[in-house]
């Protein structure tokens, strides 16, 4: 009787379907937090993986990440995997430096490259409003080489300290003139790109803006582009007379930018 109990379970064992992959709307637990993940469309399950870990903003978590078109549908067709971490109580610790939100990201991370390939490709960091302040407390704090950094509505003033963390290769901000939510950052005497002044003194960008021009992804959204090639990489600022939102096409276009540079 034991030895037909025996072979039963093995039976069963080798009958039973799989784990499901915890991917979209399935979370990924890590301890007592959990996060999710979005493969590209056409993945042969073997092909390295470039990553874009996202924040989301307030009241949110990363399960609506994996199905909003602006984001997911950047990544999802330009084969880049998606992740998107679940902040504490549909927020994130992004104040102060020692953020329990950086450690908690660094794991993430580490969980995403036990289950796919993403050794040696890059790393992009993104996050929506105070999505996008956590992504720049990543930055200054998360010890990881950064291929691009891309925060949309959320800015941190110049006089945060951001010193020893690497340098991103790129940082790209976005903000709408209208915004109500996070109004938008004007500097001394009105300056209008000092949403970018810290990462512009962080990598190195001692001269003045080398291109500005108008770029549209709908036709009735016009961004004011302007970019700086620095001694660390380079750092890029749309402005946009809309409010609170993420702009559509932003992140499609941004992303191309960043991965073509490859």
């Amino acid at each position: 009787m034991r030895l037909i109990l025996l072979l039963f379970l093995a039976l069963s064992a080798l009958t039973a379907p799989p784990a499901v992959a915890c991917t979209g709307a399935e979370e990924c637990p890590l301890g007592e937090r959990a996060y999710h993940v979005r493969e590209p469309d056409g993945w042969d399950g073997r092909s390295p993986l470039p990553v874009m870990l996202h924040f989301h903003g307030w009241g949110r978590q990363g399960e609506t990440i994996m199905g909003h078109p602006r984001i997911a549908g950047a990544t999802v067709p330009r084969g880049v995997l998606l992740v998107a971490p679940d902040g504490l109580g549909r927020s994130w610790d992004f104040r102060r430096a020692g953020s329990r939100d950086t450690p908690f990201a660094r794991a993430v991370l580490a969980d995403v490259a036990r289950r796919y390939p993403t050794a040696g490709q890059p790393l992009i960091v993104s996050g929506y409003s105070w999505g996008a302040l956590m992504a720049a407390r990543f930055a200054c704090e998360g010890e990881a080489d950064i291929a691009a950094l891309l925060l949309v509505s959320g800015a941190f003033p110049p006089s945060v300290s951001c010193d020893a963390a690497p340098v991103p290769a790129r940082v790209s901000h976005v903000h709408g003139l209208t915004d109500g939510v996070l109004d938008f950052p004007y500097g001394p005497g009105g300056e209008d790109t000092h949403a970018v002044a810290l990462w512009r003194a962080r990598m190195g960008c001692d001269a003045p803006e080398a291109r500005r021009f108008d770029w549209q992804a709908v036709s009735w959204l016009t961004h004011d582009r302007r970019e700086w090639d620095c001694a660390g990489g380079r750092v890029t600022m749309d402005i946009h007379p809309a409010s609170h939102l993420i702009p559509r096409g932003w992140f499609a276009q941004v992303l191309d930018e960043v991965l073509d540079a490859r």
